[in-house]
């Protein structure tokens, strides 16, 4: 009986594997040329007016960019310490964590067009409607916040003749998040686009993605195919429940599909499983946290009131205005009955899964190895630091504590906590304090 229940599991893992990993490729491929080719560094002035274009734009922005809940925020904060207005940024936090270009591939590859239409659409207009709210209920500006004297940190230039006045180099003042770093003239940008899709990006959700494979293959073996129906009449009472369960865990953008399609075939309503899409990559405990201590807690509020208020109503309106049935008919694969009308030739999804394996492997433990290698050299003080996630958690500490003053070199591993400081001046009190404006824990020297 238990030996049924493990080749049941494995199989169905393996058949999950198999149907996203094609699309999951092709959408790191996009990942990695969007963030290549967008002019990034500029964008900084779409966003400093708290009106309705900004928001707009903030939401437009975060819509294709496959950043997690956890990576948007570092980046959504440098706008916001770069005169970004509050509604902008909240736009852009509110849109960019609920879909990206490598999502919205995988989305159609597991559950159709349909979804795949809805959610980036559904991320644009809880973006909006999220900015626009923030400016109307918090009229004050946000501050700019200028770098210590004779300090290089966050690209500006301090003149203290000219009584503090401030001369950027530079439009994109701050980079913190990791984002805005100048393409480096020997290496071609194809090359820097492979490197962040396959190396940055795929460790960053290779986690979640793994989570979400597993728990999908769990669900569907121990859940009878009518498990959900219960709950069947009471559409509302079934929204609210997943979306008790959804906002306080956290799974990526990619790592909710296959989860999603899973209990749709179990009979879950496709409201309810958009409501999943949109809490679960968009909300938990650590991303309202830090958004209560940059932008405030009236910030956090609208944040908050505006992805769960949003994923009711369109999870809503999505059961009155589309029928059950056309969804699942648009489904690529039907997981239930075991058919399945093939985008790709079979050998392509085995070939694809092989493919993704290997670069989740490998880049786990290159990384791991060059980590170590740092991490064990002599001459650095270490300090611990929490809330370190993804890579643009590291990349946001790693590039802010490089432009103090006496600060040679940065090495930072979100698996341990730690960050090692090599420099003959190092100012712990100065490092504290941007690592907490960064939205981080500073717990003190190792």
């Amino acid at each position: 009986m238990i030996m049924d229940y493990v080749v049941r599991y494995f199989s169905e893992l393996y058949y999950l594997l198999g149907e996203m990993a094609p699309w999951l490729l092709l959408g790191l491929v996009f990942a990695g040329l969007l963030k290549v080719y967008f002019p990034q560094k500029h964008i900084d002035k779409y966003l400093g007016k708290s009106n309705f274009k900004s928001a707009v734009n903030g939401s437009l922005l975060g819509v294709p960019m496959p950043l997690c809940s956890c990576g948007v925020i570092p980046t959504g904060i440098s706008f916001f310490k770069n005169g970004a207005s509050r509604g902008a940024t909240n736009s852009f936090l509110i849109s960019t964590p609920q879909t990206g270009v490598d999502s919205i591939f995988a989305t159609y590859s597991m559950l159709g067009w349909p979804f795949a239409i809805l959610r980036p659409i559904v991320a644009f207009t809880t973006g909006i409607f999220g900015g626009i709210l923030t400016n109307l209920l918090i009229k004050e500006r946000p501050k700019v916040i200028a770098p210590p004297v004779n300090s290089k940190f966050g690209g500006f230039k301090i003149d203290a003749v000219k009584l503090g006045k401030v001369e950027s180099k530079d439009t994109c003042a701050d980079d913190s998040c990791g984002c805005h770093e100048a393409p480096k003239k020997d290496r071609h940008k194809l090359v820097q686009a492979a490197n962040y899709a396959f190396v940055e990006l795929l460790q960053d959700i290779a986690k979640w993605l793994i989570l979400g494979f597993l728990v999908a293959a769990l669900i569907s073996v121990l859940l009878p195919n009518d498990f959900f129906s219960m709950f069947q009449g009471y559409g509302f009472l079934e929204i609210l429940i997943v979306l008790a369960a959804s906002v306080p865990i956290y799974v990526c953008a990619t790592g909710s599909i296959p989860i999603a399609a899973v209990l749709l075939m179990k009979g879950v309503s496709p409201g309810a499983a958009l409501v999943f899409m949109m809490a679960g990559p968009a909300t938990n405990v650590a991303t309202i946290t830090v958004i209560a201590k940059t932008m405030g807690k009236k910030s956090m509020f609208i944040y908050l009131a505006s992805i769960t208020g949003g994923a009711i109503l369109f999870g809503l309106l999505i059961n009155w205005l589309i029928p059950a049935d056309f969804i699942l008919s648009k489904m690529n694969h039907s997981m239930a009955h075991g058919e399945a009308h093939e985008m790709f030739p079979k050998w392509v999804g085995i070939a694809s899964s092989a493919i993704l394996i290997v670069l989740m492997v490998s880049g786990y433990i290159a990384n791991r190895i060059q980590k170590n290698t740092k991490m064990t050299a002599e001459k650095f003080q270490t300090i611990k630091v929490d809330g370190m996630t993804c890579s643009h958690c590291e990349a946001s500490i790693i590039r802010n504590l490089s432009k103090l003053e006496g600060i040679e070199e940065v090495v930072a591993d979100r698996n341990t906590s730690q960050v090692k400081i090599k420099g003959s001046k190092i100012n712990l009190p100065e490092i504290e304090q941007i690592v907490t404006e960064l939205g981080y824990q500073y717990k003190g020297s190792l």
